[in-house]
């Protein structure tokens, strides 16, 4: 299918073109990409004259969304078309002309336009702006700058390229790769939102793995994720055949392959876990895309807490709350909301958790609360993680019976994490002021300690009335 039949069969092309009525807009950037590429145009990018937000008002009405300033800096509106599926940027032209705005963007596969108005009537083709080679580049899959500046203009860009190189199948062309590695340097440079953005778009792309490798060859990785980079080198015990970094890029690679066959993972619960993956987290990532950060940063305590006890064997006691640590520094750096802080450093302190359970099967229901209790609010993310930490561990003491027994074990968790998001933590079969009542205690720790003891028992079965709940309290106390 050509471009302008990909267009003209968009619904979102076709409304913008309606709410326009004609006024000067062109088609930018990624809609212009996926249709040469044959793809569906789901989201839409456009450039105006000025009068953005006007334009994205009358766009918001035709959709029956709402439009909504999305940057000042480049006078860009956002229309978010509620459940129709897709959304709309416009986008004030950055210079005088539609030519010389393509010429100030980045790679030439995102410097092509194309009139709204020609593209809605089926003139799309004759109307293709390429005037730096984009289509070629698309066609020879390389991605190349726009200009030797392109980098010095917006250092961010270093990030842009490894993520555009790894989600289109492209190669770095050799004049672009040392223009970025001139300025690698300067890649943290930019706000930490705005990396964040672009981290989020690589890692939750459709290869996240030849990503970080291109921002590695690019000189990048070590400047906007300097903890990740150390990770290369730290060696580790004989149940790991990589080191830190290595074992670290594997568990990223079998988290890919449990989301791509849950059923093989979750079991029964598969279609109920990828419903949780797709939901929104934070700061516009779903779980799937915060997840695999996880993967990524899980063991970011390893280099700092590294240790060779008497008989030789290599120990990170501890790594998991350095890692904790070290994660809250990166959010912090990046500008990272309280949620996905908290996520990500739930993810550090608690990976270790199931593995050790493993070794005390069949589990008492008391150590499944536990655990739940330990990892809520995301208990099924962790779950999969320790899959794919589990299956990337594979040294030479390693035993393939462990490791099916840990994917077991996280079968059943799945299903236990998912049972408790549905109907929520368990509840004490009592009120607090009702059991310090009975009990003759005054409100404190004690009486918390003690609800938190009785919720227990509600999961388990051991008290899930008032009376027996108010009787295994005293037990408690006795």
């Amino acid at each position: 299918m050509s471009l302008d039949a990909r267009l003209r069969e968009s619904p979102v092309v076709a409304s913008a073109a309606s709410a326009l009525a004609g006024a000067p807009a062109w088609i930018v950037g990624g809609a212009v990409r996926e249709g040469l590429l044959d793809r569906p145009v789901t989201d839409l990018d456009l450039a105006v004259p000025g009068g953005e937000d006007d334009a994205a008002r009358a766009i918001a009405k035709e959709l029956g969304g709402h439009a909504f300033a999305l940057s000042e800096r480049f006078g860009t509106w956002r229309v978010a078309a509620g459940g129709a599926g897709f959304g709309v940027d416009v986008t004030r032209l950055r210079a005088e002309s539609i030519e010389a705005d393509l010429g100030a963007r980045d790679f030439t596969v995102n410097a092509m336009a194309a009139p709204l108005a020609a593209a809605s009537g089926g003139e799309a083709e004759a109307g293709l702006l390429d005037p730096h080679g984009g289509r070629a580049d698309l066609e020879n899959r390389t991605l190349r700058a726009v200009s030797p500046s392109a980098f010095a203009d917006d250092p961010l860009r270093v990030i842009r390229a490894a993520r555009f190189a790894a989600a289109l199948g492209l190669a770095v062309e050799d004049g672009t790769a040392r223009s970025a590695r001139d300025v690698a340097a300067r890649a943290a440079e930019p706000a930490g939102e705005r990396q964040l953005a672009e981290l989020g778009a690589l890692v939750g792309g459709p290869d996240p793995v030849r990503g970080l490798e291109v921002l590695g060859e690019l000189g990048a990785l070590e400047v906007v994720l300097p903890e990740l980079a150390e990770l290369r080198g730290v060696e580790q015990n004989p149940y790991h055949h990589l080191d830190a970094y290595g074992h670290t890029v594997e568990v990223l690679e079998r988290l890919l392959t449990v989301e791509s066959d849950l059923p093989a993972y979750a079991g029964e619960h598969a279609d109920a876990a990828a419903a949780v993956l797709a939901e929104e987290l934070a700061d516009g990532l779903d779980r799937r895309t915060a997840l695999r950060f996880g993967a990524l940063f899980h063991d970011l305590g390893k280099p700092e807490t590294r240790s060779v006890n008497d008989e030789g064997r290599v120990l990170f006691l501890g790594h998991d709350r350095a890692g904790a640590r070290i994660v809250a520094a990166i959010c912090e750096r990046l500008r990272a909301s309280r949620r996905l802080r908290g996520y990500l450093e739930l993810i550090c302190l608690e990976h270790l958790r199931l593995g050790f359970l493993v070794h005390e099967r069949l589990l008492a229901r008391r150590a499944v609360y536990d655990y739940l209790d330990a990892t809520e609010p995301d208990s099924l993310d962790i779950t999969l993680l320790t899959v794919a930490d589990r299956l990337a561990t594979q040294g030479a003491r390693t035993r393939p019976e462990a490791i099916e027994a840990h994917l077991d074990l996280a079968r059943e968790m799945i299903g236990e994490a998912l049972a408790w998001r549905e109907v929520g933590p368990p509840r004490p079969p009592v009120r607090g002021d009702d059991l310090a009542a009975e009990l003759g205690i005054e409100p404190g720790p004690e009486l918390g300690r003690l609800l938190g003891e009785l919720a227990a028992a509600a999961f388990t079965g051991e008290a899930t009335s008032r009376d027996e709940a108010v009787e295994h309290a005293r037990r408690l106390l006795a």
